[in-house]
């Protein structure tokens, strides 16, 4: 689903892989990093830091440096859950 021509339906697979926490879906979801739709991107980002797989940090912080102030908001609370995340395992 995340990539369906519908926006709308981009973004809720997004939002569903990110509640299931899969870490199978971490690849995927970092191609979505990419989606036309802002507010794709951002769920895709919102998704990873809810996985909080390290692989997903690089791209994140590609990601930070083109977005607006309030995307890179969103994007840094990604980034700071997959440090929690890490510092748990």
């Amino acid at each position: 689903m995340l990539s369906e021509d519908d926006e709308t339906s981009r973004w809720k697979a997004a939002e569903m892989l990110g509640r299931m926490g899969d870490p199978d879906a971490v690849e995927p979801l970092i191609d979505t990093l990419w989606d036309d739709d802002p507010r794709v991107r951002l769920k895709a980002a919102w998704a990873l830091g809810r996985i909080g797989d390290p692989r997903a940090i690089s791209p994140l912080r590609r990601l930070y440096r083109m977005e607006n102030e309030g995307a890179q908001e969103i994007i840094t609370e990604a980034i700071d859950e997959i440090g929690q995340e890490m510092g748990r395992q």
